[in-house]
């Protein structure tokens, strides 16, 4: 893989923004990638917004997705969409909360991991990969849960792709 792929993910403070892009980078990096992140807060502790650009490949030189370059857009509020649709490229995927069905998830503040499961299928990392890098980075109270919320994930995504194609 020559190419860089592009991540950004966005929501508000407390919805786990940043554990997302954690959890990206650091299966990114296992995988033998070179791997870039970077974080805006903003108002981060009173609920603004937050987005962290996960950028892997192998060679990366900047942490920052230049301006409309996002292979991939994973919002964690849908309110957050309009503000970041302009860091999508053409052709880009969106990922929206509208992705995971309705009170699928045991936990709701499980919903980054579930985004991330959506996500997952996508890039070319192993499930295991992912697994394994929410058990590195979450406590192990939460790891049920957030593999649950994962599988979830995967699974939407794995429908809408089989409903997709002809």
């Amino acid at each position: 893989m020559t190419k860089v792929t592009n991540i950004v993910i966005a929501g508000l403070g407390g919805q786990g923004v940043l554990k997302a892009s954690d959890i990206v980078a650091d299966v990114a990096f296992r995988a033998g990638f070179d791997v870039k992140k970077s974080e805006i807060h903003g108002m981060s502790q009173r609920g603004g917004s937050v987005t962290s650009d996960v950028r892997f490949g192998e060679s990366v030189y900047s942490p920052m997705v230049p301006s409309g370059e996002a292979d991939y857009l994973v919002v964690l509020s849908l309110d957050q969409v309009e503000p970041n649709r302009w860091q999508l490229r053409e052709g880009g995927e969106l990922i929206t909360p509208a992705a995971i069905p309705q009170n699928s998830l045991r936990d709701k503040r499980s919903l980054n991991v579930a985004l991330l499961g959506w996500l997952s299928v996508s890039l070319p990392f192993p499930e295991s990969n992912w697994q394994d890098a929410i058990r590195r980075n979450l406590a192990p109270k939460l790891h049920a849960t957030n593999l649950q919320a994962l599988a979830i994930g995967r699974e939407a995504a794995h429908k809408n792709l089989s409903v997709s194609r002809p």
